[in-house]
C-alpha cells in the first residue's frame, strides 16, 4: 500500500491535518506535491541511495518530503529541531546529505548550520520565506512535474538517537530494491494488532522528527488512515483534538499520560474520549501507577511497544496482558528475546541482564563501526543498551538504560525505580535521578526535580520527598539529597537528557 494508491481511488480524502492551523493535505495533493519532490531532487542529482536531511518542525509540507524521497530510493533524515548547532551540524556531515531542507520558523538555527554544511551538501533549501544562503523551495517546485519520475524506487529513513547518552547515532539498515509500496514489518504489525486501517483517524502529538511518529503517520498514510497533527502538544488541547475528530487511534509518552492526569478533574471529564479504540505508548518508562489510572480512565485501549529507532526487534503488551503483568512491555513480535550476563551467557527467567535481540532487523551506525561492534555479540545479536529481565511467562520487564546504572557502596542502583515513584507524588510534574561522585560512595542517589508549582521549592520540601521514596522502596535507591529545576531538559519524543543534566552537576562540583 502506498498514498499514490489512495490518490487514485480517494483523491479529496485528507491524508492529514494540522490541528492547529486546520491545513489539510488532501490523497491527491500530497501524491502530487511528492512527485514534484522527487523530480527536484533527481534535478539535482540526488540518486537512488543518496542522502538528503530535513530539518523542519511539526509542519504540512514535512511528509510532501518525506514521501517525495521514499518514491525516489532516497535515504532521508529528519533531524531534531531541540538540537544544537553543534549536534545538528555532526548529523549533517555524518548523514553524508546531498540537499538540506528547512524552514523560516527554524531560521536562526538555521543560520548558525549554513557555515557549517559539508562540500557535499550543495543545496539549502527553506519553506515559508528565506533568508541569505537559502533557496526558496517553492519557487524551486513551481512547473515541476506533478506525475511519477521515471525510476520510482523505495527510498527509507534513517534516523539518530536522542542522543540522551552521547552523540547522535545515525541508525541505517541496508537498502535493498523495492517498489514503493512494499511492506514491512510495522505496517503488518499496524494492520493485525492495532487495526489501523483506511478509516483511522490517528492523533499524533509527537513531533515528527522522532522515528516513531514520523513512521506511524507514514503508515496510517499507506493504509488510507487520515492522520491530525499536532503543532506542538497540550495537555488539554489534546483531549479537545480526540473530542473534535472523533480520533480512534492515537500514540504518546508517557509524560504525557501525567500531564494529562494531572489537569483538574473537572477538566479532563470535559472531553469525551470513547472514540479510541487504540492508545499506543512507547518510547520511555511508565510507571505503573501511571498506566493504571489510564486504563481505567480510557479503559482497556492502551498498547505499549519496546523498540528503538534501530528496528532491530519490537515487543508488545496489551492492556489485558498488562494487567496480568504490570510493569511489562510485553513479549517479542518481531525479534527473539535473550537476556545475558556481563560475559555474554544467557540468562534464565527472572534474572537480569542486558536485552538482546536475534533473527530480526540488522542495522548499523552510519560511520561509526566501534558503535556498530558495541551493538552487536559475537553470535550477531544486537542491544540498544537495556537491561531488564524476562517472567516465566517469557514478558520482558525493563530496568533502566545501562549507561544509567549507579554504584554506591559497591551496590548496582537503576534509577528508573525512584522516578517511576517520585513522579506519582502530586506535587511533582517530572523527575531524574543519576549518581554524583562521592567520596565515602563512590556515587550518591541524587535527584532533580521539576514541580508542579516551582515556587513551592525549598528544603523542606526535599526532604518530604526523600522521605516518600523511602516509604515505598528500598533507602539505598532513594535519593540522599534533591535539587528543584523550573523545567527539566526533557525532549518532545519523551527521553530525558540526563546525560547533559549530570554533567553540568558535575561541573558545578569541579
Amino acid at each position: 500500500m502506498h498514498p499514490c494508491q489512495h490518490a487514485r481511488t480517494t483523491p479529496d480524502k485528507p491524508a492529514y491535518i494540522m490541528a492547529n492551523s486546520g491545513e489539510i493535505t488532501t490523497y491527491a495533493q500530497l501524491d502530487e506535491r511528492s512527485n514534484q519532490i522527487a523530480h527536484l531532487l533527481r534535478s539535482l542529482g540526488v540518486g537512488v541511495g543518496d542522502h538528503i536531511a530535513i530539518l523542519m518542525e511539526n509542519q504540512s509540507r514535512f511528509y510532501e518530503i518525506c514521501w517525495g524521497a521514499q518514491r525516489a530510493g532516497i535515504i532521508y533524515t529528519a533531524i531534531s529541531t531541540h538540537l544544537g548547532p553543534d549536534d545538528a551540524s555532526y548529523i549533517l556531515d555524518n548523514c553524508e546529505a546531498k540537499v538540506l531542507i528547512t524552514s523560516h520558523r527554524l531560521a536562526e538555527l538555521a543560520t548558525k548550520v549554513l557555515p557549517t554544511l559539508p562540500q557535499r551538501c550543495r543545496h539549502a533549501f527553506m519553506v515559508d520565506g528565506t533568508i541569505a544562503g537559502f533557496a526558496s523551495l517553492e519557487q524551486a517546485l513551481k512547473g515541476l512535474p506533478q506525475t511519477p519520475i521515471a525510476d520510482e524506487t523505495a527510498g527509507q529513513d534513517m534516523l539518530y538517537s536522542s542522543g540522551t547518552t552521547g552523540r547522535p547515532k545515525g541508525v541505517l539498515a541496508e537498502l535493498e530494491a523495492q517498489p514503493i509500496d512494499a511492506t514491512n514489518p510495522l505496517l503488518e504489525v499496524s494492520r493485525k494488532l492495532y487495526g489501523i486501517d483506511a478509516d483511522t483517524v490517528y492523533l499524533s502529538p509527537a513531533p515528527l522528527y522522532h522515528a516513531a511518529p514520523l513512521r506511524f503517520n507514514m503508515t496510517v498514510m499507506r493504509l488510507g488512515g487520515t492522520s491530525v497533527i499536532m503543532e506542538r502538544f497540550d495537555p488539554e488541547r489534546y483531549l479537545q483534538l480526540v473530542e473534535q475528530y472523533k480520533a480512534t487511534h492515537t500514540q504518546t509518552v508517557p509524560t504525557m499520560f501525567v500531564r494529562m492526569l494531572k489537569l483538574p478533574e473537572e477538566v479532563r471529564a470535559r472531553y469525551d474520549v470513547s472514540s479510541l479504540r487504540c492508545a499506543i505508548h512507547a518510547a520511555a518508562p511508565c510507571p505503573v501507577p501511571v498506566k493504571k489510572q489510564m486504563i481505567d480512565w480510557w479503559g482497556p485501549v492502551l498498547w505499549e511497544y519496546y523498540a528503538g529507532t534501530e528496528g532491530n526487534g519490537i515487543t508488545i503488551i496489551d492492556s489485558a496482558q498488562w494487567l496480568a503483568h504490570p510493569g511489562s512491555v510485553g513479549k517479542a513480535v518481531v525479534g527473539v528475546l535473550h537476556i545475558c550476563d556481563e560475559d555474554g551467557n544467557e540468562l534464565p527467567a527472572n534474572e537480569t541482564g542486558t536485552v538482546w535481540f536475534s533473527d530480526a532487523r540488522d542495522f548499523k551506525y552510519h560511520g561509526d563501526d566501534a558503535k556498530t561492534a558495541s551493538a552487536h555479540n559475537a553470535k550477531g545479536w544486537t542491544t540498544l543498551g537495556d537491561i531488564g529481565h524476562m517472567d516465566d511467562d517469557g514478558y520482558l520487564f525493563l530496568t533502566d538504560r545501562k549507561a544509567f546504572m549507579i554504584i554506591s557502596g559497591g551496590v548496582n542502583i537503576y534509577p528508573q525505580e525512584a522516578e517511576n515513584l517520585l513522579v506519582t507524588h502530586p506535587r511533582v510534574a517530572d523527575v531524574a535521578v543519576f549518581g554524583l561522585p562521592d567520596d565515602e560512595m563512590g556515587e550518591r542517589v541524587h535527584a532533580v526535580v521539576q514541580l508542579m508549582h516551582p515556587e513551592e521549592a525549598g528544603p523542606a520540601l526535599a526532604e518530604e520527598l526523600i522521605a516518600f521514596c523511602r516509604q515505598h522502596i528500598s533507602h539505598v535507591k532513594c535519593p540522599r539529597t534533591i535539587d528543584f529545576d523550573p523545567a527539566l531538559p526533557r525532549l518532545p519524543n519523551g527521553k530525558l537528557y540526563k546525560k547533559g543534566l549530570r554533567d553540568r552537576y558535575i561541573q558545578q562540583a569541579q
